[in-house]
C-alpha cells in the first residue's frame, strides 16, 4: 500500500476528484492548507494599502491506495492538476505499513 500526499491549487480540487473517482479511487482526505515554495508569496493591494501574502492557499490530498494503483494515481493527479504555471503543487509517495478499518476491523488492502 502507498500513501500519496499531493498539494494542488484549490480550484483544481473538483476536477482532480472526478478524475481519481474515474480510475477507481474510493476515498481521500482533503485539507485546506497554506504554504510557499518557489513562488514564495506575493503582494496584494487591499483598500489602497499594499501588503505581503507570504503563504499561498493550497489543498492537500491524502490517499492510501494499493501499490499497483499508485503510479496511475500519481499520473492522474499530475495530468489533472497541472496548469503549467508556478505553484501547481507537489506529490509525495510513501509506504504504508498497516491500515485498519475501525468499523469492521478489516486490515490492510481489505480496509481500503
Amino acid at each position: 500500500m502507498k500513501l500519496i500526499i499531493a498539494t494542488i491549487k484549490p480550484f483544481k480540487l473538483e476536477e482532480v476528484r472526478e478524475a481519481l473517482t474515474g480510475i477507481g479511487v474510493r476515498g481521500m482526505m482533503v485539507t485546506e492548507i497554506k504554504g510557499f515554495g518557489s513562488q514564495s508569496g506575493h503582494t496584494e493591494i487591499y483598500r489602497g494599502a499594499e501588503y505581503a501574502v507570504n503563504f499561498v492557499p493550497k489543498v492537500k490530498l491524502e490517499l492510501v491506495v494499493s501499490a499497483a494503483l499508485a503510479d496511475q494515481v500519481v499520473e492522474t493527479i499530475t495530468r489533472t492538476a497541472q496548469t503549467g504555471k508556478i505553484g501547481d503543487g507537489k506529490i509525495f509517495v510513501l509506504d504504508v505499513a498497516q491500515a485498519v478499518r475501525v468499523r469492521t476491523a478489516e486490515t490492510n488492502e481489505d480496509a481500503l
